[in-house]
C-alpha cells in the first residue's frame, strides 16, 4: 500500500470534485442502488448480466467515492505562489528532456484534467513522480537527472518554471 500523498489543487478545481463527490454520494448511489434493485426483480443472479453490470459499476463508484474522499481530505488547496525556494506543486515547468525539444507540464493531479481546470494537452506529473521529485526545488537553467521505473536515466533541464494561474 502506498503512502498518502498530499495533492496540490486550486479552488476552483477542489470546489468541481467536491460537488462531483456529493453528486456521486446522492444521486450515484441512488442510481447505482436502482439499477441493482431493478436487475435483481428478474429473477435468477447467476444468469442476470445486468445484475453483475450493475454490482460492478456500483464497485467503481465506491472506489471513485473513496479516491476523492481521501485526495480532498489531504488536498492542499489555493494557487502556489513563487516563494524563492524554487519549483513545488502547482508550477507549470518547461523543460528540456535529454536534450529535445521542450514542453510544458504541470506539477500537480490529473484531476484536474477531469475536473476540466487544465487543457488536455498540458501533461501533468505528479510531485512524488520520477521526473516530479527530480524538479521539486529546482530553479530555471538547473539541469537536474533522474531514473525512470524501467531503469533509463533522463537528464532534465529547466527552462522556466511559473506558478499555475489557471
Amino acid at each position: 500500500m502506498s503512502e498518502p500523498s498530499e495533492t496540490w489543487l486550486p479552488q476552483e478545481a477542489f470546489e468541481k470534485l467536491s460537488a462531483e463527490l456529493d453528486r456521486l454520494k446522492t444521486d450515484g448511489r441512488r442510481d447505482v442502488s436502482a439499477r441493482i434493485a431493478a436487475a435483481r426483480a428478474e429473477g435468477d443472479l447467476s444468469e442476470n448480466g445486468g445484475y453483475h453490470a450493475a454490482r460492478e459499476e456500483q464497485g467503481q463508484l465506491e472506489a471513485r467515492i473513496t479516491m476523492l474522499e481521501q485526495m480532498l481530505r489531504e488536498a492542499q488547496v489555493g494557487n502556489p505562489t513563487d516563494t524563492g525556494t524554487g519549483i513545488q506543486a502547482g508550477f507549470v515547468v518547461t523543460a528540456a528532456i535529454n536534450g529535445g525539444a521542450p514542453t510544458r507540464f504541470l506539477l500537480g493531479s490529473r484531476e484536474m484534467l477531469s475536473a476540466g481546470i487544465i487543457a488536455d494537452d498540458l501533461a501533468v506529473y505528479s510531485p512524488q513522480s520520477p521526473l516530479g521529485a527530480a524538479v521539486i526545488g529546482c530553479h530555471p537553467a538547473d539541469t537536474v537527472s533522474y531514473t525512470a521505473p524501467t531503469g533509463k536515466e533522463f537528464t532534465v533541464e529547466i527552462l522556466d518554471a511559473q506558478p499555475f494561474s489557471g
